[in-house]
C-alpha cells in the first residue's frame, strides 16, 4: 500500500508557476523599458546641453547596459521557472537554447560594460590636455 500525499495538484501548481513566470518576465521587461527610457532622456539632455562628449555617451551606454543585463537575468529566471514542473524534452531543449542565447548576450554586454567602465576611468584619470602648441602651461 502506497501512501501519497499531494499538497497541490499538478494543474494548480502549473497555474501558480505560470502566474509567477508572467510576473518575473514582466519585471524583466519593465526593467529594460525603464533603462531604455532613462538612457533616452539622458541622451536628449546631453544633446540639449551641448555636451556631446564621448565620455558622457559612454556613461549613458554603460548604464543602459546594466539595465539590459539585469532585465535579461529576470527573463532567464522566468524561463527556468517555466520548466520547473515536469518539463518535457522539448521544453528542456527550448530552455537550453534560450539560456545559451541570453547567457551569450549577458556575457558580451558584461564585457562591453567592463570596457566602457575602464575607458571612462582612464578618461577621468588622464592628465589634462596641454594648452598652446604642445608646451606645458
Amino acid at each position: 500500500m502506497t501512501l501519497s500525499v499531494e499538497l497541490l495538484p499538478e494543474s494548480t501548481l502549473r497555474d501558480v508557476i505560470g502566474l509567477l513566470v508572467r510576473l518575473i518576465e514582466s519585471a524583466g521587461a519593465l526593467i529594460i523599458f525603464i533603462g531604455a527610457v532613462w538612457a533616452f532622456v539622458q541622451f536628449v539632455a546631453a544633446g540639449v546641453r551641448g555636451r556631446g562628449k564621448v565620455a558622457g555617451f559612454n556613461r549613458i551606454r554603460l548604464s543602459l547596459g546594466r539595465f539590459l543585463v539585469l532585465g535579461l537575468e529576470f527573463q532567464l529566471a522566468g524561463d527556468v521557472l517555466r520548466t520547473a514542473v515536469a518539463p518535457s524534452f522539448a521544453e528542456i531543449g527550448q530552455l537550453a537554447a534560450i539560456a545559451a542565447i541570453r547567457t551569450a548576450l549577458n556575457y558580451f554586454l558584461g564585457r562591453e560594460i567592463a570596457q566602457e567602465r575602464a575607458e571612462i576611468e582612464r578618461g577621468e584619470t588622464a592628465p589634462p590636455a596641454q594648452g598652446g602648441k604642445g608646451l606645458p602651461t
